[in-house]
Protein backbone atom coordinates (compact mmCIF):
# COMPACT_ATOMS: atom_id res chain seq x y z
CA UNK A 1 0.00 0.00 0.00
CA UNK A 2 1.52 3.29 -0.98
CA UNK A 3 1.85 5.68 1.85
CA UNK A 4 0.63 8.99 2.37
CA UNK A 5 3.53 12.05 2.90
CA UNK A 6 3.85 13.47 6.80
CA UNK A 7 2.75 17.09 5.91
CA UNK A 8 2.58 20.45 7.92
CA UNK A 9 -0.23 22.57 8.97
CA UNK A 10 -1.34 24.77 6.12
CA UNK A 11 -3.15 28.25 6.45
CA UNK A 12 -4.74 29.83 3.41
CA UNK A 13 -5.88 32.76 4.66
CA UNK A 14 -8.49 34.81 4.13
CA UNK A 15 -9.13 33.76 0.27
CA UNK A 16 -11.32 36.72 -1.97
CA UNK A 17 -13.62 33.86 -3.00
CA UNK A 18 -14.20 29.97 -2.25
CA UNK A 19 -16.55 27.65 -4.12
CA UNK A 20 -17.01 25.11 -1.75
CA UNK A 21 -19.59 22.96 -3.78
CA UNK A 22 -20.47 21.70 -1.08
CA UNK A 23 -23.51 19.61 -1.68
CA UNK A 24 -24.80 17.01 -3.94
CA UNK A 25 -26.94 19.71 -5.25
CA UNK A 26 -25.84 22.22 -7.37
CA UNK A 27 -28.06 24.97 -6.45
CA UNK A 28 -26.91 24.70 -2.59
CA UNK A 29 -22.84 25.23 -3.15
CA UNK A 30 -21.86 28.35 -1.59
CA UNK A 31 -18.96 30.66 -2.31
CA UNK A 32 -18.29 32.46 0.32
CA UNK A 33 -16.02 35.95 0.41
CA UNK A 34 -12.74 36.88 2.50
CA UNK A 35 -12.80 33.30 3.77
CA UNK A 36 -10.24 31.35 5.43
CA UNK A 37 -9.21 27.11 5.14
CA UNK A 38 -7.02 25.55 7.58
CA UNK A 39 -5.45 22.43 7.17
CA UNK A 40 -4.38 19.54 9.35
CA UNK A 41 -3.11 16.00 8.95
CA UNK A 42 -4.30 16.03 5.47
CA UNK A 43 -7.84 17.07 5.97
CA UNK A 44 -9.46 20.38 6.09
CA UNK A 45 -10.52 21.48 9.80
CA UNK A 46 -11.92 24.84 9.45
CA UNK A 47 -13.61 26.69 6.31
CA UNK A 48 -15.39 29.74 7.42
CA UNK A 49 -14.02 33.53 8.30
CA UNK A 50 -10.63 34.28 9.36
CA UNK A 51 -11.69 35.92 13.01
CA UNK A 52 -13.23 32.45 13.92
CA UNK A 53 -9.88 30.36 13.05
CA UNK A 54 -9.22 28.02 15.76
CA UNK A 55 -6.04 28.75 18.02
CA UNK A 56 -3.51 26.30 16.68
CA UNK A 57 -4.30 27.89 12.91
CA UNK A 58 -2.42 31.08 13.80
CA UNK A 59 0.77 29.09 14.17
CA UNK A 60 0.51 27.18 11.31
CA UNK A 61 3.74 25.75 10.10
CA UNK A 62 2.62 27.34 6.38
CA UNK A 63 0.06 30.38 5.68
CA UNK A 64 -0.93 31.17 2.46
CA UNK A 65 -1.82 35.02 1.75
CA UNK A 66 -4.98 34.13 -0.79
CA UNK A 67 -6.50 37.50 -0.70
CA UNK A 68 -6.14 38.08 -4.49
CA UNK A 69 -7.52 34.12 -5.14
CA UNK A 70 -10.16 32.01 -5.87
CA UNK A 71 -10.08 28.47 -3.95
CA UNK A 72 -12.55 25.53 -6.22
CA UNK A 73 -11.72 22.01 -4.80
CA UNK A 74 -8.72 19.82 -6.44
CA UNK A 75 -10.08 19.61 -10.06
CA UNK A 76 -10.75 15.48 -11.05
CA UNK A 77 -9.73 14.19 -13.74
CA UNK A 78 -11.63 10.63 -14.79
CA UNK A 79 -10.14 9.26 -17.69
CA UNK A 80 -6.56 9.51 -19.32
CA UNK A 81 -4.05 7.62 -21.34
CA UNK A 82 -0.98 9.47 -19.84
CA UNK A 83 1.58 7.65 -22.09
CA UNK A 84 0.12 8.80 -25.17
CA UNK A 85 1.67 12.31 -23.73
CA UNK A 86 4.87 10.59 -25.90
CA UNK A 87 3.31 11.08 -29.35
CA UNK A 88 1.21 14.48 -29.71
CA UNK A 89 0.62 15.92 -32.45
CA UNK A 90 2.50 12.53 -34.81
CA UNK A 91 1.81 14.55 -38.01
CA UNK A 92 0.48 10.98 -39.98
CA UNK A 93 -2.49 10.79 -37.57
CA UNK A 94 -3.30 14.28 -36.80
CA UNK A 95 -6.22 14.22 -39.07
CA UNK A 96 -7.81 10.92 -38.38
CA UNK A 97 -10.60 9.69 -36.36
CA UNK A 98 -10.53 7.12 -33.87
CA UNK A 99 -10.05 4.07 -35.42
CA UNK A 100 -7.94 5.63 -37.99
CA UNK A 101 -5.76 7.41 -35.55
CA UNK A 102 -5.83 4.12 -33.09
CA UNK A 103 -4.26 2.31 -36.77
CA UNK A 104 -1.37 4.46 -36.38
CA UNK A 105 -0.70 4.64 -33.20
CA UNK A 106 -0.68 1.13 -32.33
CA UNK A 107 2.83 -0.01 -33.79
CA UNK A 108 4.15 2.82 -32.68
CA UNK A 109 3.14 2.21 -28.76
CA UNK A 110 3.90 -1.33 -29.23
CA UNK A 111 7.59 0.22 -28.33
CA UNK A 112 6.55 1.27 -25.21
CA UNK A 113 9.20 0.72 -22.48
CA UNK A 114 8.97 0.97 -18.26
CA UNK A 115 10.97 4.37 -18.30
CA UNK A 116 8.95 5.71 -21.08
CA UNK A 117 5.75 5.05 -18.81
CA UNK A 118 7.19 6.35 -16.21
CA UNK A 119 8.43 9.57 -17.35
CA UNK A 120 5.19 9.92 -20.01
CA UNK A 121 3.04 9.61 -16.33
CA UNK A 122 4.95 12.22 -14.81
CA UNK A 123 5.02 14.78 -17.67
CA UNK A 124 1.19 14.06 -17.54
CA UNK A 125 0.61 14.40 -14.19
CA UNK A 126 2.90 17.29 -13.83
CA UNK A 127 0.21 19.74 -16.74
CA UNK A 128 -3.08 18.63 -14.81
CA UNK A 129 -1.71 19.38 -11.35
CA UNK A 130 -0.40 23.28 -13.08
CA UNK A 131 -3.79 23.32 -13.82
CA UNK A 132 -5.29 22.99 -10.64
CA UNK A 133 -5.97 19.02 -11.01
CA UNK A 134 -5.55 16.97 -7.73
CA UNK A 135 -6.95 13.59 -8.46
CA UNK A 136 -6.80 11.80 -11.48
CA UNK A 137 -7.47 8.28 -13.09
CA UNK A 138 -5.09 6.57 -16.06
CA UNK A 139 -6.27 3.80 -18.22
CA UNK A 140 -2.80 2.18 -19.33
CA UNK A 141 -3.93 -0.64 -21.67
CA UNK A 142 -1.35 -1.80 -23.56
CA UNK A 143 1.88 -3.10 -21.88
CA UNK A 144 4.66 -4.48 -24.28
CA UNK A 145 8.81 -4.95 -23.16
CA UNK A 146 7.73 -5.36 -19.54
CA UNK A 147 5.33 -2.39 -18.94
CA UNK A 148 3.76 -3.16 -15.55
CA UNK A 149 1.01 -0.58 -14.06
CA UNK A 150 3.51 -0.42 -11.26
CA UNK A 151 5.27 1.84 -13.45
CA UNK A 152 2.66 4.65 -12.75
CA UNK A 153 1.91 3.67 -9.56
CA UNK A 154 5.01 4.84 -8.95
CA UNK A 155 5.12 7.75 -10.64
CA UNK A 156 2.05 8.88 -9.20
CA UNK A 157 3.64 8.10 -5.56
CA UNK A 158 7.10 10.15 -6.73
CA UNK A 159 5.50 13.59 -8.05
CA UNK A 160 2.14 13.36 -5.43
CA UNK A 161 -0.58 12.67 -7.48
CA UNK A 162 -3.97 11.02 -5.81
CA UNK A 163 -4.10 8.34 -8.44
CA UNK A 164 -6.99 5.89 -9.88
CA UNK A 165 -5.29 3.46 -11.64
CA UNK A 166 -6.61 1.26 -13.79
CA UNK A 167 -5.78 -1.66 -14.95
CA UNK A 168 -6.55 -1.92 -19.02
CA UNK A 169 -6.17 -4.69 -21.54
CA UNK A 170 -6.50 -5.71 -24.90
CA UNK A 171 -7.24 -9.29 -25.63
CA UNK A 172 -8.51 -9.68 -29.37
CA UNK A 173 -6.06 -8.88 -32.22
CA UNK A 174 -6.70 -8.25 -36.10
CA UNK A 175 -6.58 -11.89 -36.38
CA UNK A 176 -9.74 -12.54 -34.07
CA UNK A 177 -11.87 -9.40 -35.85
CA UNK A 178 -10.49 -6.77 -33.32
CA UNK A 179 -8.89 -3.14 -34.37
CA UNK A 180 -5.46 -3.59 -31.86
CA UNK A 181 -2.39 -5.69 -33.81
CA UNK A 182 -1.90 -9.00 -32.77
CA UNK A 183 1.81 -8.22 -31.32
CA UNK A 184 -0.17 -5.90 -28.47
CA UNK A 185 -2.20 -8.19 -26.80
CA UNK A 186 -2.33 -9.89 -23.89
CA UNK A 187 -3.89 -13.45 -22.77
CA UNK A 188 -6.90 -13.36 -20.81
CA UNK A 189 -5.69 -15.43 -17.97
CA UNK A 190 -2.76 -13.60 -17.16
CA UNK A 191 -4.77 -10.30 -17.55
CA UNK A 192 -6.94 -11.52 -14.87
CA UNK A 193 -3.97 -12.95 -12.51
CA UNK A 194 -2.24 -9.50 -12.82
CA UNK A 195 -5.08 -7.58 -12.11
CA UNK A 196 -5.77 -9.19 -9.05
CA UNK A 197 -2.55 -8.97 -7.83
CA UNK A 198 -2.31 -4.99 -8.68
CA UNK A 199 -5.38 -4.52 -6.60
CA UNK A 200 -4.37 -6.96 -3.59
CA UNK A 201 -1.08 -4.79 -3.46
CA UNK A 202 -2.15 -0.90 -3.88
CA UNK A 203 -5.84 -0.88 -4.12
CA UNK A 204 -6.59 0.79 -0.63
CA UNK A 205 -10.28 1.97 -0.18
CA UNK A 206 -9.64 4.06 3.02
CA UNK A 207 -10.88 7.72 3.72
CA UNK A 208 -8.13 9.53 1.87
CA UNK A 209 -6.67 6.76 0.03
CA UNK A 210 -3.71 8.15 -2.38
CA UNK A 211 -3.82 5.26 -4.56
CA UNK A 212 -7.15 3.10 -5.85
CA UNK A 213 -7.20 0.70 -8.08
CA UNK A 214 -9.87 -0.08 -10.97
CA UNK A 215 -10.59 -3.20 -13.44
CA UNK A 216 -10.25 -1.61 -17.24
CA UNK A 217 -10.46 -4.11 -20.16
CA UNK A 218 -9.90 -1.44 -23.17
CA UNK A 219 -12.86 -1.24 -25.46
CA UNK A 220 -15.49 -3.78 -26.96
CA UNK A 221 -12.99 -3.62 -29.77
CA UNK A 222 -10.36 -4.66 -28.47
CA UNK A 223 -11.80 -7.36 -25.46
CA UNK A 224 -13.59 -10.33 -25.89
CA UNK A 225 -16.72 -10.81 -24.13
CA UNK A 226 -15.81 -13.38 -21.66
CA UNK A 227 -13.10 -11.03 -20.13
CA UNK A 228 -15.60 -8.27 -19.89
CA UNK A 229 -17.52 -10.54 -17.71
CA UNK A 230 -14.80 -12.30 -15.50
CA UNK A 231 -13.39 -8.72 -15.00
CA UNK A 232 -16.81 -7.48 -13.72
CA UNK A 233 -16.66 -10.51 -11.45
CA UNK A 234 -13.51 -9.86 -10.08
CA UNK A 235 -13.85 -6.87 -9.42
CA UNK A 236 -16.57 -6.99 -7.64
CA UNK A 237 -15.54 -9.74 -5.58
CA UNK A 238 -12.37 -7.71 -4.48
CA UNK A 239 -14.48 -4.35 -3.82
CA UNK A 240 -13.10 -2.30 -6.85
CA UNK A 241 -14.42 0.00 -9.83
CA UNK A 242 -14.77 -0.55 -13.32
CA UNK A 243 -13.69 1.56 -16.09
CA UNK A 244 -13.87 0.97 -20.37
CA UNK A 245 -14.45 2.90 -23.74
CA UNK A 246 -18.07 3.35 -24.50
CA UNK A 247 -19.58 4.75 -27.66
CA UNK A 248 -16.95 6.62 -28.78
CA UNK A 249 -18.33 7.45 -32.43
CA UNK A 250 -20.10 5.61 -35.22
CA UNK A 251 -17.39 3.14 -36.04
CA UNK A 252 -17.59 2.30 -32.53
CA UNK A 253 -21.05 2.16 -32.40
CA UNK A 254 -21.43 0.24 -35.92
CA UNK A 255 -19.43 -2.25 -34.79
CA UNK A 256 -21.34 -3.34 -31.81
CA UNK A 257 -24.36 -3.52 -33.89
CA UNK A 258 -22.38 -5.48 -36.62
CA UNK A 259 -20.20 -8.31 -34.04
CA UNK A 260 -22.78 -8.30 -31.29
CA UNK A 261 -26.07 -7.35 -33.18
CA UNK A 262 -26.75 -4.92 -29.76
CA UNK A 263 -26.34 -0.99 -28.80
CA UNK A 264 -23.24 -0.60 -26.73
CA UNK A 265 -24.99 0.20 -23.77
CA UNK A 266 -27.22 -3.33 -24.05
CA UNK A 267 -23.42 -4.67 -24.73
CA UNK A 268 -22.45 -3.21 -21.63
CA UNK A 269 -26.16 -4.85 -19.58
CA UNK A 270 -25.32 -7.81 -20.93
CA UNK A 271 -22.22 -8.11 -19.54
CA UNK A 272 -22.67 -7.00 -16.11
CA UNK A 273 -20.92 -3.54 -16.99
CA UNK A 274 -23.58 -1.12 -15.62
CA UNK A 275 -24.14 0.19 -12.09
CA UNK A 276 -22.64 2.45 -9.32
CA UNK A 277 -19.30 0.71 -9.56
CA UNK A 278 -18.84 1.54 -12.79
CA UNK A 279 -18.10 4.26 -15.18
CA UNK A 280 -17.76 4.86 -19.28
CA UNK A 281 -15.43 7.15 -21.46
CA UNK A 282 -17.42 9.18 -23.83
CA UNK A 283 -20.77 7.75 -24.55
CA UNK A 284 -20.73 10.05 -27.49
CA UNK A 285 -23.18 7.94 -29.18
CA UNK A 286 -25.32 7.37 -26.20
CA UNK A 287 -29.29 7.08 -26.94
CA UNK A 288 -32.04 7.69 -25.24
CA UNK A 289 -32.19 4.02 -23.90
CA UNK A 290 -28.58 4.15 -22.83
CA UNK A 291 -29.20 7.32 -21.05
CA UNK A 292 -31.97 5.85 -18.86
CA UNK A 293 -30.15 2.51 -18.29
CA UNK A 294 -27.32 4.79 -16.81
CA UNK A 295 -29.49 6.87 -14.93
CA UNK A 296 -31.34 3.81 -13.62
CA UNK A 297 -28.12 2.03 -12.21
CA UNK A 298 -26.25 5.05 -11.35
CA UNK A 299 -23.47 4.39 -14.35
CA UNK A 300 -21.13 7.03 -14.56
CA UNK A 301 -19.87 8.49 -17.32
CA UNK A 302 -16.26 10.58 -18.11
CA UNK A 303 -16.71 13.34 -20.87
CA UNK A 304 -13.96 14.08 -22.60
CA UNK A 305 -14.96 17.36 -24.73
CA UNK A 306 -11.85 17.81 -26.11
CA UNK A 307 -10.77 14.71 -27.61
CA UNK A 308 -14.16 14.03 -28.91
CA UNK A 309 -13.63 17.38 -31.02
CA UNK A 310 -9.96 16.82 -31.90
CA UNK A 311 -11.34 12.92 -33.34
CA UNK A 312 -14.61 14.37 -34.95
CA UNK A 313 -16.20 12.18 -32.78
CA UNK A 314 -19.41 13.97 -31.63
CA UNK A 315 -20.96 16.15 -28.83
CA UNK A 316 -22.17 14.06 -25.63
CA UNK A 317 -25.95 14.78 -24.77
CA UNK A 318 -23.96 15.89 -21.35
CA UNK A 319 -27.34 18.05 -20.46
CA UNK A 320 -29.62 14.75 -21.28
CA UNK A 321 -27.56 13.01 -18.81
CA UNK A 322 -27.74 15.20 -16.21
CA UNK A 323 -31.01 15.76 -16.25
CA UNK A 324 -31.59 12.32 -16.04
CA UNK A 325 -29.15 11.92 -12.99
CA UNK A 326 -26.49 10.05 -14.48
CA UNK A 327 -23.18 11.12 -12.98
CA UNK A 328 -21.00 12.64 -14.99
CA UNK A 329 -17.29 14.27 -14.52
CA UNK A 330 -14.40 15.17 -17.04
CA UNK A 331 -11.79 13.98 -18.54
CA UNK A 332 -8.68 15.13 -20.80
CA UNK A 333 -8.53 11.60 -22.56
CA UNK A 334 -5.14 11.24 -24.49
CA UNK A 335 -2.29 13.24 -24.41
CA UNK A 336 -3.01 12.16 -28.36
CA UNK A 337 -6.00 12.74 -28.89
CA UNK A 338 -6.49 16.24 -26.67
CA UNK A 339 -3.34 17.42 -26.99
CA UNK A 340 -3.27 18.79 -23.58
CA UNK A 341 -4.23 18.13 -20.14
CA UNK A 342 -5.60 21.62 -18.70
CA UNK A 343 -8.55 20.67 -16.94
CA UNK A 344 -9.74 24.29 -16.21
CA UNK A 345 -9.86 24.52 -20.54
CA UNK A 346 -11.49 20.95 -20.05
CA UNK A 347 -14.41 22.47 -18.24
CA UNK A 348 -14.12 25.12 -20.33
CA UNK A 349 -14.78 23.70 -23.61
CA UNK A 350 -17.24 21.46 -21.80
CA UNK A 351 -19.01 24.22 -21.52
CA UNK A 352 -18.93 25.55 -25.27
CA UNK A 353 -19.28 22.48 -26.63
CA UNK A 354 -22.39 21.75 -24.86
CA UNK A 355 -24.20 25.78 -25.48
CA UNK A 356 -23.41 24.99 -29.30
CA UNK A 357 -24.60 21.72 -29.41
CA UNK A 358 -27.78 22.58 -28.02
CA UNK A 359 -27.98 25.68 -31.12
CA UNK A 360 -27.31 22.82 -33.73
CA UNK A 361 -30.88 21.09 -32.49
CA UNK A 362 -34.15 21.66 -34.24
CA UNK A 363 -36.21 24.64 -32.87
CA UNK A 364 -38.58 23.87 -29.66
CA UNK A 365 -41.89 24.74 -29.02
CA UNK A 366 -42.51 25.49 -25.60
CA UNK A 367 -45.73 26.57 -23.20
CA UNK A 368 -44.90 29.50 -21.40
CA UNK A 369 -46.37 30.03 -17.70
CA UNK A 370 -49.36 32.21 -19.37
CA UNK A 371 -50.53 29.57 -21.52
CA UNK A 372 -48.66 30.75 -24.62
CA UNK A 373 -46.87 28.93 -26.99
CA UNK A 374 -43.57 29.85 -27.93
CA UNK A 375 -40.88 28.98 -30.29
CA UNK A 376 -37.06 28.60 -29.24
CA UNK A 377 -34.56 28.30 -31.68
CA UNK A 378 -31.49 26.26 -30.67
CA UNK A 379 -29.48 29.71 -30.28
CA UNK A 380 -32.13 30.74 -27.39
CA UNK A 381 -31.70 27.68 -25.38
CA UNK A 382 -28.09 27.34 -25.86
CA UNK A 383 -27.07 29.42 -23.40
CA UNK A 384 -28.88 27.73 -20.05
CA UNK A 385 -27.33 24.21 -22.02
CA UNK A 386 -24.02 24.55 -19.61
CA UNK A 387 -23.62 27.42 -17.10
CA UNK A 388 -19.85 28.16 -16.10
CA UNK A 389 -20.92 26.46 -11.84
CA UNK A 390 -22.21 23.43 -14.07
CA UNK A 391 -18.98 22.88 -16.24
CA UNK A 392 -17.14 23.37 -12.60
CA UNK A 393 -19.20 21.29 -10.61
CA UNK A 394 -18.43 18.64 -13.97
CA UNK A 395 -14.82 19.18 -12.83
CA UNK A 396 -14.97 18.76 -9.43
CA UNK A 397 -17.98 17.20 -7.53
CA UNK A 398 -19.05 15.16 -10.83
CA UNK A 399 -15.48 13.55 -11.13
CA UNK A 400 -15.33 12.72 -7.68
CA UNK A 401 -18.68 10.87 -7.98
CA UNK A 402 -17.71 8.93 -10.97
CA UNK A 403 -14.64 7.73 -9.54
CA UNK A 404 -16.45 6.88 -6.12
CA UNK A 405 -14.97 8.92 -3.79
CA UNK A 406 -16.86 11.08 -1.36
CA UNK A 407 -13.81 12.51 0.66
CA UNK A 408 -13.14 14.75 -2.75
CA UNK A 409 -14.42 16.79 -4.79
CA UNK A 410 -15.63 19.98 -2.43
CA UNK A 411 -14.47 21.84 0.69
CA UNK A 412 -15.46 20.91 3.49
CA UNK A 413 -14.61 19.92 7.09
CA UNK A 414 -13.21 16.21 7.28
CA UNK A 415 -13.02 16.23 3.72
CA UNK A 416 -9.62 15.80 1.85
CA UNK A 417 -7.28 18.84 1.79
CA UNK A 418 -7.02 18.71 -2.54
CA UNK A 419 -7.29 22.40 -3.42
CA UNK A 420 -6.38 24.09 -6.29
CA UNK A 421 -6.05 28.31 -5.97
CA UNK A 422 -5.93 30.89 -8.96
CA UNK A 423 -5.07 34.55 -8.82
CA UNK A 424 -7.74 36.75 -9.62
CA UNK A 425 -5.85 39.89 -10.16
CA UNK A 426 -4.22 39.09 -13.53
CA UNK A 427 -4.48 40.30 -17.25
CA UNK A 428 -6.41 37.01 -18.40
CA UNK A 429 -9.59 37.93 -15.63
CA UNK A 430 -9.46 41.61 -16.17
CA UNK A 431 -12.90 42.63 -16.07
CA UNK A 432 -14.00 39.42 -15.16
CA UNK A 433 -13.28 38.31 -11.84
CA UNK A 434 -14.25 41.80 -10.23
CA UNK A 435 -17.60 41.10 -11.43
CA UNK A 436 -17.91 36.78 -10.81
CA UNK A 437 -14.42 35.12 -10.16
CA UNK A 438 -16.12 31.58 -10.59
CA UNK A 439 -17.79 32.77 -14.16
CA UNK A 440 -14.81 34.25 -14.79
CA UNK A 441 -12.95 30.96 -14.27
CA UNK A 442 -14.51 29.18 -17.10
CA UNK A 443 -15.50 32.13 -19.45
CA UNK A 444 -11.90 34.35 -19.53
CA UNK A 445 -8.66 32.39 -20.97
CA UNK A 446 -7.96 29.42 -18.81
CA UNK A 447 -5.40 29.86 -16.59
CA UNK A 448 -2.66 27.89 -14.56
CA UNK A 449 -3.59 27.56 -10.82
CA UNK A 450 -1.14 29.56 -8.83
CA UNK A 451 -0.93 26.90 -5.87
CA UNK A 452 -2.21 23.26 -6.26
CA UNK A 453 -2.50 21.65 -3.04
CA UNK A 454 -2.64 17.44 -2.61
CA UNK A 455 -3.21 15.69 0.54
CA UNK A 456 -2.39 18.92 2.67
CA UNK A 457 0.86 19.22 0.70
CA UNK A 458 1.58 21.94 -1.71
CA UNK A 459 2.65 20.78 -5.00
CA UNK A 460 2.09 23.72 -7.28
CA UNK A 461 3.81 26.83 -5.44
CA UNK A 462 2.75 30.16 -7.23
CA UNK A 463 3.04 28.63 -10.78
CA UNK A 464 5.59 25.88 -10.24
CA UNK A 465 5.80 22.52 -9.48
CA UNK A 466 7.51 21.63 -6.35
CA UNK A 467 8.36 18.18 -6.49
CA UNK A 468 9.56 17.59 -9.52
CA UNK A 469 12.41 19.69 -11.16
CA UNK A 470 10.50 19.84 -14.53
CA UNK A 471 13.88 21.05 -16.48
CA UNK A 472 15.00 17.27 -16.88
CA UNK A 473 11.90 15.31 -17.23
CA UNK A 474 10.79 17.20 -20.25
CA UNK A 475 13.99 16.57 -21.78
CA UNK A 476 14.17 13.15 -21.15
CA UNK A 477 10.92 12.88 -22.22
CA UNK A 478 11.53 14.49 -25.39
CA UNK A 479 14.43 12.09 -25.92
CA UNK A 480 12.36 9.22 -25.51
CA UNK A 481 9.57 10.84 -27.74
CA UNK A 482 11.74 10.69 -30.62
CA UNK A 483 13.16 7.12 -29.74
CA UNK A 484 9.55 5.78 -29.38
CA UNK A 485 8.50 7.36 -32.85
CA UNK A 486 11.68 6.27 -34.45
CA UNK A 487 12.70 10.08 -35.34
Amino acid sequence: MVKCVQMQNLLIHNARCVATLDHVDPACARELPNTSIYIRDHRIAFVGPSADLPADALAADQVIDARRHLVTPGLVNTHHHMYQSLTRAIPAVQNAELFGWLGGLYPIWAGLTPEMVRVSTQVAMAELMLSGCTTSSDHLYIYPNGVRLDDSIAAAHEIGMRFVATRGSMSVGQSQGGLPPDRVVEREDFILKDTQRLIEQYHDTAHGAMVNVAVAPCSPFSVSRDLMRESALLARALGARLHTHLAENDHDLAYSREKFNCTPTQYAQDLGWLGPDVWHAHCVKLDTEGISLFAATRTGVAHCPCSNMRLASGIAPVRRMLDAGVPVGLGVDGCASNDAAHMVNEARQALLLARVGRALQPPEVRTLPSGEQRTFFGCDLGPAEMTPRDALSLATRGGAQVLGRSDIGHIAVGMCADLALFELDTLGFAGGAVHDPVGALMLCSSPQADYTIINGRVVVRQGQLTTLDLGPLVERHNALALQLAGV
